[in-house]
């Protein structure tokens, strides 16, 4: 087989499954080095086959300052590139730009836009209810043994509102 990057014989096989759909990388040993193959971590199968304008503007950023490193933890654009993860929570402000366009080139964009969550099952909010009300019998035991009877009053009519709501 011949390598995909070169035309040379291939010696590394990659294949990754996303979806059901099988995709196979042939690569040749001085291609698998140059893409961080023999390191894990280092090799990002989906990176090298997205060849998208984002990646390229990604690079182009780090080739002109891979001197950045985050204030914190002292994690390098050279890191992240090779682990793909971050030092820090500092590291998401220091590197937001390489962000966005790792994750342009990743996905559709940059803003996840989830499903909304469906109801909840009335088991679920029996057990919410049960929970609710210990909780304020809790409270009430606390506030009358404080000698806080306003606060026992009130969370003794907010127990009785949870009761008839539930029913």
């Amino acid at each position: 087989m011949k390598c995909d990057s070169c035309d040379q014989e291939a010696s590394v096989f990659l294949t990754q499954i996303v979806d059901g759909k099988m995709t196979q990388v042939n690569l040749c040993d001085k291609c698998s080095k140059e893409k961080g193959v023999t390191d894990p971590t280092g090799f990002q199968l989906a990176d090298f086959l997205l060849g998208t304008a984002a990646q390229k503007k990604s690079k182009a950023i780090a080739k002109e300052d891979d001197s950045l490193a985050c204030p914190e933890c002292g994690f390098t654009r050279a890191h992240l590139k090779k682990i793909g993860r971050m030092g820090c929570p500092e590291c998401y402000h220091t590197f937001a730009d390489d962000l966005d366009n790792m994750l342009r080139a990743m996905h559709k964009g940059t803003r996840h836009v989830g499903k909304v969550p469906g109801k909840q099952s009335p088991a679920n909010i029996t057990i919410n209810v049960k929970r609710r009300i210990n909780e304020l019998k809790e409270a009430i035991d606390l506030a009358v043994e404080e000698e806080r009877y306003e606060d026992a009053a009130r969370l003794r009519d907010e127990m009785r509102e949870v009761e008839t709501a539930s029913k």
